[in-house]
């Protein structure tokens, strides 16, 4: 067969590496198809292409043998498939991988950042619209929650939030996954909307973490920031610091503000709220500007499917953002096997010069699948990592035989 999606076979040997097959069938259930079509989402999701169902020529070139297929799911069959997974079911698949990834040494498990991200969805649900952003329209969106290491910018894991899950609530379920790879002590860093007394006091009272956020800048915080004694960092940086409860529990908390500016018509104050013992200039200088990495995942790897939602189906919509977590793995796995400039490239940049773009055909010699790559760019150096990948893997004791491929082992030749 000839395709010039050969370089989407790339994936199979970091599935393996991962332990892919395996999470997709505790997930959709060793028997029948199903295994393979959640494969095929994962392998969707790669792609970043949305409705890649609606492509039949893809058929054509590979795509479907890549999922141990021989026909593409239909959009029909995908939204039976995810309906019947419940979102329970979607979340011990996210922890599964975590504690795998955590194993594979893709966390560092130290700092933490979480982010409500807002998804622009098209569903053709009567809901409340909300604002991406102030100056925006307001538009249907779907609220999700993530999870990151804001040391690697890997993601942990995902939440959804919906009328019976608000932002304390699904921040918990966030942080008792976090807390299966994460070290004693680790620090979150939050966003605004984390700023309540019910989940800050749940945090506290855990004892796991230590916790930052921005305060809201009520006119409480803005008399008391008016009101401190600060100390000069740098030119035009002054911290100051003081004791913080709310009006409902009076447990005090450090409440951090620093200070931009030199003259007084200048000043600017941005306030901090934390439950860690760490110095304020280090919490301030060098770990709450670690959170920016949860923002650079969002646009470096939103187009694998955390950047739209077609529905408000939480099973659906669970099912594919954990799928997708999957072939973010993958992904960063052989993202990291290229050169340094290379390693750089979003995930559409990635399917676009390595998935999509090598022409190539695909065979069956014996007990292996053949992939013949012709135009592979030398520079991604791919031919020292994938050729001979049988013997490869067997170093690194891995079966060789592909389990979702009917045991055939797989090899690449380059031309």
């Amino acid at each position: 067969m000839s395709s010039t999606l050969v370089g989407l076979w790339f994936l199979i040997a970091e599935h393996m590496r991962l332990g892919s097959w395996d999470l997709i069938k505790g997930f959709a259930g060793a028997e029948d198809i199903n295994p393979h079509i959640a494969m095929q989402i994962v392998n969707e999701a790669s792609l970043c292409n949305n409705r890649i169902r609606k492509k039949n020529y893809i058929a054509h070139q590979g795509f479907e043998l890549l999922n141990g297929l021989s026909f593409l799911a239909s959009d029909e069959q995908v939204h039976h498939f995810l309906n019947g997974h419940t979102v329970n079911q979607a979340q011990l698949l996210q922890e599964s991988l975590a504690i795998i990834r955590h194993n594979n040494g893709h966390y560092k498990g130290e700092v933490i950042a979480i982010d409500p991200h807002r998804i622009v969805s098209q569903t053709k649900r009567i809901m409340p619209r909300k604002k991406k952003q102030p100056k925006e329209p307001s538009r249907q969106m779907l609220q999700t929650f993530f999870s990151l290491d804001a040391e690697t910018g890997q993601p942990i894991g995902c939440g959804i939030g919906s009328p019976g899950v608000n932002t304390t609530k699904a921040t918990i379920e966030l942080l008792k996954m976090t807390d299966k790879i994460s070290h004693n002590n680790a620090i979150i860093l939050a966003d605004k909307e984390h700023f309540t007394q019910k989940l800050i006091s749940q945090i506290k009272e855990s004892g796991r973490f230590e916790f930052l956020v921005p305060v809201i800048a009520s006119e409480r915080i803005k008399k008391i920031e008016q009101s401190l004694d600060y100390k000069s960092k740098w030119a035009g940086y002054y911290i100051a610091e003081t004791l913080f409860s709310f009006s409902v529990v009076k447990t005090n908390y450090r409440l951090i503000v620093q200070r931009e500016g030199e003259l007084e018509s200048q000043y600017k104050y941005k306030s901090f709220l934390t439950i860690s013992k760490k110095p304020a200039i280090t919490l301030m200088s060098e770990l709450y500007s670690k959170r920016w990495s949860i923002e650079e995942f969002f646009n470096f790897d939103g187009a694998m499917g955390f950047d739209r939602a077609s529905t408000f189906n939480l099973n659906i919509r669970y099912g594919k953002m954990s799928l997708a977590l999957i072939a973010q793995a993958a992904n960063y796995q052989l993202r990291k096997k290229l050169p340094t400039p290379y390693q750089n490239w979003n995930a559409k940049h990635l399917s676009d010069a390595v998935f999509n773009k090598i022409d190539g055909d695909i065979r069956v010699k014996d007990d292996t699948i053949i992939i013949t790559c012709y135009n592979s760019p030398k520079e991604l150096n791919l031919e020292n990592h994938y050729k001979n990948l049988p013997a490869k893997l067997l170093r690194e004791g891995i079966n060789p035989k592909v389990p979702w491929l009917f045991n055939y082992k797989l090899d690449f030749r380059f031309k």
